[in-house]
C-alpha cells in the first residue's frame, strides 16, 4: 500500500470531476451523509455524526493512506466515496470496505458509479487486493445494481441485523478482487 496521492482530478461525466477530497469538503461531505444517516437505510447510523466526527473520521483514514474521493461540480459537493479498514485485525490490512454517498440533488446523474470506478482504481493503484462492500437494507437496489454493474459478486446476505426506521434490515455483502486480488503475495 503506498500514501501516493490520487491522479489529478479528471472530467469523468459533463459537470463534474473526481478527485481527492480535502479538509475542505468535509462540511459538504457532512451534510451529505446526515440526509443519508436521517433519510436513508444504506448507513445503520441512527443520528448523523457532528462534523468534528466527520472531520475525525476523514482524517484518520487520509492520514492512513486510504482513498477518499468526492465528485466536484465546481460549486459543491455531488458526492463523496471512500475505502477503509474491513477489520482492525492485521491480516485483514489488504482488504478494504467502500462507501459511496451522493447528494439528493444529484442521484442518477452517474455521480455514484463515477466515484465508485474511481475508488475501485484507486484502491487497487494503492495495492489493495480485495474490496468489500457491506451494502446497508437488501432493498437497496441501486446500490446492489452498480456494485454488480462495477463487477462485484454477491457473497451473502445477513437477515434483519439491523432496526432502523421501524423495520428490520439486512446486510447486503458483495466482493470484487482488486489487482491480482489472492493470485499473488501481496
Amino acid at each position: 500500500m503506498t500514501d501516493a496521492p490520487v491522479h489529478p482530478a479528471r472530467t469523468v461525466s459533463p459537470g463534474f470531476v473526481i478527485r481527492e477530497a480535502t479538509a475542505g469538503d468535509v462540511a459538504a461531505i457532512t451534510a451529505i451523509y446526515e440526509e443519508a444517516v436521517r433519510n436513508g437505510t444504506a448507513s445503520f447510523e441512527i443520528e448523523p455524526p457532528t462534523a468534528d466526527e466527520m472531520a475525525g473520521r476523514f482524517a484518520r483514514l487520509a492520514e492512513a493512506g486510504f482513498p477518499y474521493l468526492v465528485a466536484d461540480t465546481g460549486s459543491g459537493i455531488a458526492g463523496y466515496a471512500y475505502a477503509g479498514p474491513y477489520r482492525p485485525r492485521p491480516a485483514y490490512r489488504w482488504s478494504v470496505e467502500n462507501s459511496v454517498y451522493v447528494a439528493p440533488s444529484a442521484q442518477g446523474m452517474g455521480v455514484g458509479r463515477a466515484l465508485l470506478a474511481a475508488l475501485i482504481a484507486e484502491s487497487a493503484r494503492r495495492g489493495f487486493r480485495q474490496m468489500i462492500a457491506v451494502i446497508g437494507d437488501s432493498a437497496n437496489a441501486a446500490s446492489i445494481g452498480l456494485h454488480s454493474a462495477l463487477g462485484f459478486r454477491m457473497v451473502g446476505t445477513f437477515e434483519s441485523v439491523g432496526n432502523k426506521h421501524g423495520r428490520w434490515l439486512d446486510t447486503v455483502l458483495m466482493q470484487l478482487p482488486l489487482g491480482e486480488g489472492a493470485d499473488s503475495a501481496p
